[in-house]
């Protein structure tokens, strides 16, 4: 099953699938019909954090001023199943980190390929039948039969090994009446602009300019590492400067002004972020370096516009 959830402005996109996290909850957000733009404020705030970008989520403060839920930790000391089926019971979403191998909606990339960590929103489950449902990448699917087992580490293989780090799990609750309307967007710009004072002094793009080199020393040795790299890098600084854009335009729907420049160049990032990927996809295959300097240049200029954009419009 793929139940493919309408997101606004996700047609004209340059990063269809975001990180795996931020992901699940604007498909859950969505799903429960309330407007998962809002709550994207904390993309002001990426930061280079010496060896990649944020990896950027929905904050669980966010989250609970804006949409009403609170985020918990599921203490597992039983069958984690069990435990699932309890908490999808209670009317609650479970937060799960899964092996990406098992996860048929990835058959273009790690299902049945790789081991890759990535989380799931489970809003269903059938113990008796094996089957469960839930929220990934861009829509809603259903696992059952080897893949079940292969999640819960029932397969004979998995049971073998004994010396396993148990999964991190978060359940989601509804505590409080989610924002609409004026309210919710009064509340996403003053959730924006604490974010902002949370953005980096000095120009993160540059740090990461300094570094690049070296990074490219290890690609032209290891090219296999590049696709684990572009995601740290490359992804993250793209997409969350998409759904920047995204949120500021969604904000400006809601009648703020001044964000036009602020806009644009989130988008430039965004597109310049996904160009450089392929640049730097042909440097280390073809194991010849290139500064890239242009397109640092455009990043550079568009982090600046960015920062000083959103300074003039929320004062």
């Amino acid at each position: 099953m793929n139940d493919t959830i309408q997101i606004a402005a996700q047609a004209d996109s340059d990063w269809p699938i975001t990180n795996c996290y931020i992901d699940a909850w604007m498909l859950i957000l969505a799903a429960q019909g309330m407007e998962p733009l809002a709550g994207l404020g904390v993309t002001a705030a990426q930061d280079y954090e010496a060896d990649q970008f944020t990896f950027f989520k929905y904050q669980h403060d966010d989250l609970e001023l804006l949409y009403g839920l609170v985020v918990g930790e599921l203490t597992i000391y039983r069958s984690m199943e069990q435990q699932i089926d309890t908490q999808v019971r209670q009317g609650r979403l479970v937060l799960l980190e899964v092996d990406g191998y098992y996860l048929p909606d990835t058959r273009a990339t790690s299902y049945l390929r790789q081991h890759t960590k990535t989380t799931i929103g489970i809003d269903n489950i059938d113990l008796e039948r094996g089957v469960l449902g839930y929220f990934h990448n861009v829509g809603h699917y259903e696992l059952r039969d080897a893949d079940y087992a292969g999640i819960f580490r029932k397969l004979p293989q998995q049971m073998q090994v004994k010396d396993v780090l148990p999964a991190y799990v978060e359940f989601v609750k509804r505590r409080f009446a989610p924002l609409s309307g004026a309210a919710l967007a009064d509340a996403a710009r003053n959730t924006l602009r604490r974010h902002l004072r949370r953005r980096p002094a000095d120009n993160p793009i540059q740090r990461y300019r300094e570094d690049f080199p070296h990074h490219i020393e290890r690609l032209l040795t290891e090219p296999d590492a590049f696709h684990d790299y572009a995601f740290g890098i490359f992804r993250q600084l793209g997409s969350n400067h998409q759904l920047l854009a995204w949120h500021l335009a969604w904000l400006e729907a809601q009648g703020m002004s001044g964000l036009g420049a602020a806009i644009d160049a989130a988008r430039t990032i965004s597109a310049t972020a996904k160009s450089m990927q392929f640049k730097v996809a042909r440097i280390a295959s073809r194991r010849q370096f290139d500064p890239c300097d242009a397109m640092f240049g455009t990043l550079e200029r568009s982090y600046a516009a960015v920062g000083d954009s959103l300074q003039q419009a929320l004062g």
